[in-house]
């Protein structure tokens, strides 16, 4: 196992009779940004915790670059954090800030602060070293934050929640500075969030928690377009969830949806009920019939500039759309037709 890689075997959290985390087994590779995805509650929080030393496992292994770190504190890990309400000291300059953790490990002063100097100019903040927290914007001071933690030339940087006090547009840029800076020190990075956007945005794989387990991981990608359950195509991205009955399995699976057949270009492993999975995006809509569609009610529409944005009431449950600008779009109460492509169909488990 090299530099930066992390690893969790069989790892387990108590909190009294509280399960805070399942047996959980992974591994990072090093130089990768993986993110925890999940729901308040759902053990993401509690196993960054875990890899910065800030909780102790109560079963199983924890190894940081091939080195079981298990039952050493945080001291002497080599991970670096950055918290979610940047915990910068407000009487401090930038520079005095970002140096302060080489300071505590009794780095000389005249040195400490080169490397803030660095650490800044890594992060886009050259020239604002004299500066108080209170002098920079939201966005600034958490690239401060960013900064401090990268200066200790950490072999794992963590990072918790770090953009959740800023507003949508200043996340989006934040987000992107975070990733570049990341990838260009080669970083083993380990991120938590419960934004999906926010996770696909920046991450080489994603590791979706639930219940204190993980429910599923993989590339954005394979997250998105291959979900494993009900509870992944409806947490990453919006997804319409019907259901219908599989009558035929195989190389290709034959579903019963709204008394029609379809023949799917997919492979499913029973026959019974199921769930179909369709984007919003991958809703067809036309005024007039067309072979296999149903019809149905715009029960909302809204127009958003560069989307379209419909609910409709169909006899499968209500369906949310997405479609591309047009300059006479449907209204509330019109009668649509719904139609979908088969190829675009993912199955998933009912449960």
């Amino acid at each position: 196992m090299t530099k930066g890689a992390v690893r969790f075997e069989a790892v387990t959290k108590m909190f009294g009779d509280v399960v805070a985390l399942k047996p959980l087994s992974l591994d990072i590779a090093p130089g990768t940004l993986v993110t925890l995805l999940g729901p308040s509650g759902c053990g993401k929080t509690t196993t960054l915790r875990l890899i910065a030393g800030l909780e102790s496992a109560t079963s199983g292994r924890i190894l940081i670059g091939g080195e079981d770190v298990t039952h050493l504190s945080a001291t002497y890990r080599k991970v670096s954090m950055v918290f979610q309400s940047y915990a910068l000291f407000p009487h401090m300059t930038v520079r005095e800030n970002v140096a302060y953790g080489l300071t505590v490990t009794k780095t000389p002063r005249a040195e400490a602060h080169a490397r803030a100097e660095e650490g800044l100019a890594m992060v886009g903040l050259k020239g604002f070293g004299d500066r108080l927290p209170s002098e920079l914007s939201g966005g600034q001071q958490q690239r401060v934050a960013v900064a401090r933690a990268i200066v200790l030339e950490p072999e794992v940087l963590l990072l918790d929640e770090p953009l959740s006090n800023l507003d949508a547009k200043l996340r989006r840029h934040v987000r992107e500075e975070i990733r570049e800076i990341q990838q260009r020190l080669g970083l083993t990075a380990v991120y938590v969030t419960h934004d999906q956007e926010e996770a696909m945005a920046v991450s080489n794989r994603i590791i979706v928690m639930r219940n204190a387990e993980i429910a599923q991981e993989g590339t954005p990608f394979e997250l998105y377009d291959r979900p494993a359950s009900a509870f992944i195509a409806d947490f990453i991205g919006d997804a319409n969830l019907i259901g219908v009955e599989v009558t035929r399995t195989g190389a290709e699976t034959e579903i019963l949806v709204n008394d029609t057949r379809i023949t799917l270009p997919l492979a499913h492993d029973k026959t019974g009920p199921a769930q179909m999975v369709l984007r919003p995006h991958q809703v067809q809509l036309s005024p007039e019939p067309v072979p296999g569609s149903f019809a149905a009610e715009i029960s909302y529409a809204a127009w958003l500039g560069n989307v379209i944005q419909y609910t409709l009431a169909t006899p499968v449950g209500p369906l949310f759309v997405l479609s591309p600008p047009v300059a006479h779009p449907f209204a509330h109460g019109d009668t649509v037709h719904v139609n979908f492509r088969p190829e675009d169909v993912r199955l998933v488990r009912t449960a």
